[in-house]
């Protein structure tokens, strides 16, 4: 489901350690809206939606009308994106030592790279954009351009993969979870089921991954420098570029729980009116 690819696939991520916690709140929040996670939630939100109305198609025959939009539009309002989000990035970042991540995402390169990502990542709701960025991957690794040691070195520093695979999973589990909550399955599904047919997806999801996510930062780093990528990627593995990359994903992977057991539960009200 691409819903559960919304939570994950975003950013790449960085940083952390010890400050006053007064101090830690203000960098943070600055951090914060430096990496333009609101206007990235925005794209996610669109996103969302709009798998929302896909799900009407698959699971209760287009039938949900104003009010599953109504009810899109409260799972993916701002307090359960934006208010949420920032919330926990900076309890996330309590801890840090935020400074050194704040002097790059403010300086003309770090803000180049924040922007640059977020064009990629609106490209790709395109199907026909994204379609032609994984065929320009796939012309690049067939001619072993160097610029894809690059991006799997980046990939490899922030622990991509397996973090968007684990919050997809996640999601959708979160999901199931919802539809059950509700009463979709009746008494026939159980949790050992729910995680079998879970993990049953994680193949798919793991390929989903790794074509979108190379597609994606493929697209998004196009225009930097070699030395750019890199000193990015090295910034990625200090400390503080670790701590950043937790922090990111435990906030992301909390939002989208919560948001993909609400749809769920959402989705079954619907079903059960559908039935009647």
């Amino acid at each position: 489901m691409r819903l559960a690819l919304a939570a994950a696939l975003s950013l790449p991520l960085l940083a952390a350690s010890v400050l006053p916690a007064a101090t830690d709140t203000r960098q943070a929040e600055a951090l914060y809206d430096a990496l333009r996670l609101d206007d990235l939630l925005a794209i996610m939100r669109v996103e969302g939606t709009e798998s929302g109305l896909e799900l009407e198609d698959d699971l209760f025959a287009g039938r949900g009308g104003v009010g599953w939009k109504r009810a899109l539009a409260d799972i993916y309002g701002p307090d359960n994106m934006e208010g949420r989000m920032r919330a926990l990035f900076v309890e996330g970042m309590e801890d840090a030592t935020v400074t050194p991540l704040l002097d790059f995402f403010t300086s003309d390169t770090g803000a180049e790279i924040v922007t640059l990502e977020l064009e990629a990542r609106r490209a790709m709701a395109d199907e026909a954009l994204e379609e032609a960025a994984e065929a320009a991957l796939e012309r690049m690794q067939r001619q072993d351009d160097p610029r894809i040691a690059g991006i799997e070195a980046f990939v490899e520093a922030n622990d991509l993969i397996e973090q968007n695979v684990v919050g997809a999973m996640n999601a959708n589990y979160a999901f199931m979870t919802g539809l059950a909550d509700g009463g979709a399955f009746g008494a026939e599904l159980g949790e050992d089921q729910m995680l079998a047919d879970v993990w049953s997806q994680e193949p798919e999801i793991r390929d989903e991954t790794l074509s979108w996510l190379y597609s994606y930062l493929n697209l998004a780093y196009q225009p930097l420098d070699d030395a750019d990528l890199a000193a990015y990627t090295e910034l990625s593995r200090t400390p503080e570029g670790q701590a950043l990359n937790r922090a990111l994903f435990a906030a992301f992977d909390e939002v989208y729980v919560d948001i993909s057991r609400d749809l769920g539960l959402a989705a079954a009200r619907f079903m059960a009116s559908e039935d009647l």
